[in-house]
């Protein structure tokens, strides 16, 4: 087990450390999001085949959760996340000066790969620190953070491309991860390594574990499942979004389409709140309640064509309901487990990756196609699968 530095609590501002770096690394993953129509004109890629930008981010997702996240319960984690901020800088820097389609991709699956190695290292770093009996509070305070990059991952990159070109949003979160290591490897704790997982499995070992857990772990398939199903939900929405803003009637800027993200804030109260619910056994209200909400979202989201009040309740609703469901299967993964945290949470964000690239993909083909009223469509659809879901398979 890897044991925290004290035992009466984590101090507050290593929790706000946790949760701040947390958000710093995910948004590189989403700074593409409200800028796919610049993407798309910069490089003549259509509006239906644009979402490939962000299928790219996500494959380097998945590839992280099952290459990279794993090594946090076999090596320094401190060293660690210093290594791949390091690297994550030159993957943003390859994405702000691609000169071609396939560059891009590149740098896109690249981005994907280690923002969502830092973000989720940091994540099973912060489970690892917590003492017994507050990771949910932990977690879900560092999963509030994650939140709060994710929204403002779109309201930076609308303001700085805005300014500076879409370019120049990369450019400047190559700058940010520079000054992130140096922060991080001043100040993140030192564990004390004696899981059996660093003393006894090799990489290829550690790799293959995330197979047994996946095969045997009833709770992270039953949780996965719903991380899917979600996040597809989620990607559907803010993938589209930019697409119908910027259109007429709409025609919004960039950093208008961006601030629509700051409306679900929300979600971050509910991350931190359902962590506290779930150390307290109450893990199927917040279950029920989050996927409720996020069903009911796409009436609003339907109706924003003749009403922008609508956009705005409808992502509140999105927002809150599924921060909420992502940390109470967080919390449930972890609870009474020690020494495969990285593991952990990389097995069950590769549920969250195949669900967002899908969703990506699926949600511009759809509005393409099908316009914003399909878009809704589908993803009221995910959302209800997502409650059928958890009807038949909760305890």
């Amino acid at each position: 087990m890897e044991r925290h530095q004290g035992s009466s609590g984590m101090p507050g501002g290593m929790v706000a450390l946790f949760a701040t770096a947390s958000g710093m690394s995910v948004a590189n993953v989403y700074y593409a999001q409200p800028l796919l129509d610049a993407i798309a004109s910069d490089f003549a890629v259509g509006l239906g085949a644009i979402g490939g930008v962000i299928t790219a981010t996500q494959v380097g997702c998945a590839l992280a959760l099952v290459l990279l996240v794993p090594l946090g319960d076999r090596v320094d984690r401190r060293r660690l996340m210093v290594a791949q901020l390091l690297a994550l800088v030159a993957a943003l820097l390859l994405v702000a000066l691609a000169p071609s389609t396939p560059a891009l991709l590149a740098g896109m699956l690249a981005v994907g790969l280690l923002g969502t190695a830092m973000t989720q290292g940091l994540i099973a770093y912060a489970a690892s620190a917590a003492p017994p009996g507050q990771q949910g509070r932990i977690v879900g305070a560092a999963q509030g953070g994650v939140f709060v990059g994710l929204l403002l991952a779109r309201v930076v990159a609308g303001g700085i491309s805005d300014v500076a070109g879409w370019r120049g949003v990369y450019v400047a979160a190559a700058v940010t991860m520079a000054a992130l290591a140096l922060l991080l490897w001043r100040r993140l704790p030192v564990l004390d390594p004696t899981g059996a997982a660093r003393q006894s499995l090799a990489y290829p070992q550690l790799v293959a574990s995330l197979c047994t857990l996946l095969r045997h772990d009833r709770v992270l398939q039953r949780r996965g499942m719903l991380a899917l199903l979600m996040f597809a939900a989620f990607n559907i929405f803010w993938s589209a979004l930019a697409l119908q803003l910027s259109a007429p009637p709409f025609s919004m800027s960039h950093l208008a389409i961006g601030g629509f993200g700051l409306v679900g804030a929300m979600g971050a109260v509910a991350a931190t709140r359902a962590g506290r619910w779930a150390d307290a056994g109450r893990d199927q209200p917040a279950t029920g309640l989050a996927l409720a909400l996020l069903f009911v979202a796409w009436w609003p989201l339907s109706q924003m064509e003749s009403s922008l009040w609508a956009l705005v309740a409808g992502i509140v609703l999105l927002d809150v309901g599924g921060q909420a469901l992502h940390v109470t299967n967080q919390s449930l993964i972890f609870r009474d487990r020690t020494g495969d945290h990285s593991r952990l949470v990389g097995s069950y964000m590769l549920f969250y990756s195949v669900g967002s690239g899908v969703g990506a993909l699926a949600s511009t083909v759809t509005f393409a196609h099908a316009g914003w009223q399909g878009v809704c469509l589908l993803g009221a659809g995910v959302s209800a699968a997502a409650g059928l879901l958890w009807l038949r398979t909760s305890p």
